[in-house]
Order: structure tokens, then sequence, then C-alpha cells
């Protein structure tokens, strides 16, 4: 008897193929798009920049033509204020959303009388790509960790703006703007975008200067650039392709619906590599997904539900035999990895950065000898021991990829990786590569680790496990409410009146990370063994816990129950 999937909640389906009542319809999103008119009233309607730019859905009036001209307009403000008089480089991912809002952030450009370069193919862009693009018609021009030339003079200066809502539902949009250093714009420069966006949606787009679709084609200031092949000829910089490929390592890459599609194809036939595209669909209502934790589809990489198909396509036979040696996954911007291994399944992100920086910095010769690890504040300690091992200092930052932009653009910071399974790190020669996360490049270097040790990085995760520990991690959130969550932000060590977490000495109490003192927009307590950290979401009533401990899932528990106890007694 064939089951009746449309009888069961989207909810209790976590893993299980997206039915026809899971999918968006199209045509009602766009149509939404084309006619939404935010109430800039509404906090949820107005332009917010989080850590990956504003996202919101044409659905709930948080992502609308009016959104996208007002975004744009401000950008081309903010260039003109700094005086950025090159190109902006425009990419889109495959969601529904993204083609409209390229169409309206082109017009508007166009509008304003600056050049733009899109896909010289037509296709879509991985967000990757164009920042290496960005740092590739930079070169030779020396730049500021914020991304404006050192001397001054930021004419000729090209950056970008990437439409894309990375790994969230089909009927979300997404835009982020990239400055001339090719990463994520820091929050001087997002806050002023988005205040003045926030003003023109405000005065009803008054201000805002556009050219009509019918006069974009064939505009004397459009022009195109060939983002995938830069990218794909430019990979023997940063990769030991040629390993890969005398290793004969076989490789199974699912874009998951998203920009890397084409990509992985070329990068297979131009670098001769047994490469395999699993999954060469592109749909904007990504119906070919499983349903993420929560019922909804979600390209979360990351996600043992998200990348369920793939999982199970790599299932050895009756020999004990896998299709491949290693099976990818890709978000739709692919700026996230997620890697699959026939002995161990899909990767915890934690661990494999871990394996991805104990190979890296013994066997890059050239990378400059005191550089450190660069690790977001949230991921896994088991970076901070293996740092350690390698004699490296550990440079400990916020949530947010644009923290490890300076350090990448220079060299003085040559790896950088969040808990959320993004990373990017320099070439061979230790000059920058792509100062965004690079889902691609972690992908593919998960097949040099297996080409030149011999091993899995699951393998290898279980060597540096019995080396340093086997840490429990988990994730929670517990409710708050806008008044408390603003406290968790401002606290100070002075608000943390106890001295022991799960029965371990407290050895730090921070609101500032470690390696470059920025405020760490909540609390992160650590002990010999364990730590938690504590911040505000920026879009529910909750707060994040992020734990771990190397005493294990019990101690960890603990963890986690004392941390909640500690931080409501402290924001009340």
């Amino acid at each position: 008897m064939t089951e009746n999937t449309a009888a069961i909640p989207a909810s209790e389906r976590p893993g299980t193929p997206a039915q026809p009542q899971d999918l968006i319809d199209v045509d009602a999103l766009l149509e939404a798009y084309r006619t939404g008119r935010p109430d800039v009233t509404d906090p949820a309607q107005k332009v917010v920049f989080g850590t990956s730019g504003h996202r919101g859905s044409a659905l709930k009036t948080s992502f609308n033509d009016d959104h996208i001209a007002a975004i744009t307009q401000a950008v081309v403000e903010y260039r003109a204020a700094h005086g950025i008089t090159g190109a902006i480089l425009v990419g889109k991912d495959t969601h529904a959303l993204s083609g409209p809002a390229q169409d309206t952030a082109v017009e508007v450009l166009l509008g304003n009388d600056v050049e733009v370069l899109v896909d010289a193919r037509g296709g879509f862009t991985p967000t990757p790509a164009v920042s290496h693009a960005i740092l590739h018609l930079n070169a030779g021009r020396e730049l500021t960790p914020a991304g404006f030339a050192a001397d001054g003079d930021n004419a000729g200066l090209v950056d970008g703006l990437v439409i894309t809502p990375s790994h969230n539902p089909p009927a979300d949009g997404g835009f982020k703007y990239n400055p001339p250093h090719g990463g994520p714009a820091d929050t001087e420069a997002t806050t002023w975008i988005a205040d003045r966006a926030n003003e023109l949606l405000a005065a009803g787009l008054e201000g805002v200067r556009r050219v009509a679709g019918a006069d974009v084609a064939g505009h004397p200031r459009l022009g195109e650039f060939d983002f995938l092949d830069r990218y794909v000829s430019d990979l023997p910089q940063v990769l030991d392709l040629e390993a890969i490929r005398d290793a004969g390592v076989r490789i199974g890459a699912d874009p998951m619906g998203g920009a890397s599609v084409a990509y992985w194809g070329e990068i297979g036939r131009r670098h001769g590599l047994d490469l395999t595209v699993v999954n060469p669909e592109a749909d904007p209502t990504f119906g070919f997904m499983t349903l993420d934790w929560d019922g909804k589809i979600r390209m979360d990489c990351s996600s043992p539900h998200a990348m369920a198909s793939l999982i199970e396509r790599m299932r050895p036979d009756a020999d004990g035999e896998a299709p491949f040696d290693v099976a990818t996954g890709n978000d739709a911007d692919a700026d996230r990895h997620g890697i699959v291994t026939p002995d161990g399944g899909l990767m915890n992100p934690n661990h494999f950065l871990a394996v991805a920086i104990d190979y890296l910095y013994r066997h890059r010769r050239r990378w400059p000898a005191d550089a450190g690890v660069g690790k977001t504040l949230v991921s896994s300690s088991m970076i901070d021991r293996v740092a350690g091992d390698l004699g490296r200092e550990l440079v400990e930052v916020p949530v947010g990829f644009k923290w490890f932009v300076p350090g990448l653009l220079t060299g003085t910071g040559v790896f950088g990786g969040e808990e959320s399974a993004g990373a990017s790190f320099v070439k061979f020669d230790g000059g920058a590569w792509s100062t965004d996360k690079d889902g691609l490049l972690l992908c593919l270097l998960a097949a040099e680790i297996i080409a030149v040790t011999g091993q899995s990085p699951s393998e290898r995760y279980r060597d540096l496990v019995a080396l340093h520990g086997s840490p429990a991690y988990a994730r929670i959130d517990a409710p708050a409410t806008a008044e408390q969550k603003a406290k968790l932000k401002t606290l100070s060590p002075d608000d943390v009146p106890v001295t022991e977490l799960a029965g371990e000495t407290i050895l730090a109490t921070l609101t500032n990370a470690p390696g470059n003192d920025a405020p760490i927009g909540g609390l992160k307590v650590v002990t010999q063994n364990a730590w938690f950290a504590a911040r505000p979401s920026g879009t529910e009533d909750v707060y994040k816990i992020y734990a771990e401990s190397f005493r294990g899932p019990e101690h960890l528990k603990q963890v986690q129950e004392e941390a909640q106890r500690l931080v409501d007694a402290v924001i009340g």
C-alpha cells in the first residue's frame, strides 16, 4: 500500500521527499514581488541587514521590488560617497525571487549610470565566484580591511551584489553587498545602506533612479563577466587538483538545485576529475529536496534531513563498495559545504573544519608560519586543541564571516571557518582566493585530503579524537522577550556572578571576542572541558545557546541547563 503523505503533516516527515503540497506557487510568489508594497511602520517589512544581507519573502511583504530598488539606490549612493567608480558585479542564485531581484537591481544601477557586469553565460553565480571575481579585477590595488584603497583613491575599484538567501526555503529572497575587498560588508556599511534604503521606502521611492526594463538590453553601461571561467581556471592556485586526478578520487557532487550546478560539471571536465553531478536539476520549487527537520524545504547541506537522499545514495552495496569516495553538497549560493563519506555519513561541520585545519596547516608549506587559525567563537573547541597541536595562534572572532575578511585579504589570516559549514582559505602562495565563504573549495578540499593522505575526512577526525578527546556539541533555543534579548546583547563580564559551570571552575567570561576584541553580541563562558555561548536571535523571540563538553553528552546537558538558568537570571 502506498503511504498517503498528503495526510501526514510536513513537520512529521523530515528527511522524506517533498510532495506537491509542500511546494511554493511560483507564479503567486512572483506576483507578490511585483505588486507588494511594504509598510515601513512595520519592522518586519523594513530593510534589515543581518550577517548575510537583507532576507525576506514577497509573500510576507519583506522582499519586494520596492525593497530591492531602495537597497540598490542606497548602494549606489554609498559607492558614490566613497568614490568607488568601477563596475559592480551582479550574481544571482536559483531561488525564484533572485531573477526578478536581479532585474530590479540592474534597472536601478543603469538608471544611476553605474557600469554593471552580469554573468556572461546568462546563468547562476555562486557567492564565492563573485568574491573571487572582485579580487581578480581589483588585483594590484592595496585595500584596507573596510574594503577601500589604502591610498585613499577608490576610483576604478569594483564591488558586487549577490542575490541569494543562501540555504533558506524557496519562497525567500536575499540581497547582499560585497565591497571591493570581495567579502561581506561590515556593520558600518550595512547599517548605512539599510538606513538609507528605509528612508527611500518611507519616501515612496522618491530619489530612486531607474531605467525601464525594456531599455536594459543593449544599454551601453551593461556588460558581462565570465564568472565560471575565471573561477574554474584559477582553482589550481588553491587546490592540488593534480593529486585528486592522479589518485582517481571519485566525487559525487550535489548542487542541491543551486548556483553551483554548472560549475561542478565544468570543474570535472576541465581538470580531468572523476566527478559526477548527482543532481543537475535546477527548479525554483526545489521539489527534488527532502524535507528539513521542521518539515520545510531548506537547502542546508549541513542537515542530515536535507541531505538524506545523498546520504542514502552513499550507502555501500552488498560488497561494501560505495559509489563515491566522497559525496558533497552545497546550498543555493554554494557558500556552504556538506561532506558525506562512506565510513562516516554526513560529517558534522565542526568535525570537518577541524580536519581541514589540521590538514591545511601541515601541507601548505608556503603559508606564513605565524598565521593563526580563524574560527567563530561558537565553533568547536576541538579546533582550539588542533591549533595548539599545530603551534598556531587561535584567532576567535564573533559570528559572521565578515570578521575573517581582513586576514584573508592580507594573508595574515589564512583560514576562517564557521560552525555553520562556511569557510575559506588562501591560495598556495598565501594570496587571497575568496574573502567570502566558499563551499565548492571546501568540498574539493575533502577530495584532496583523500588523495594526499589516503584517509577519508571521517577517518582523520577519528584520529583527532584519539589525540584530543571527543566533544559533544549542540545548540538549543530558549524563550526571550525583545527587552531580554537587548539586555543579553549588551552584557559585560561583571554581570555574571557565578564562578562555576557544571562542576568546573569558570576560566573566562567573555562579551568581546578574544581574537579581535569585537563585541560578540552576547556571552561566552569557558571552563577546562566545556563552554557555552548565548546570543539573541535576530528574527525570533528566543536566544540561542551553543554548548560543548569534552566530558560527554550528560555533562553537555548539564552545561546547557545551567547556562539557561544563568542567562535567564542575568537578563531578568
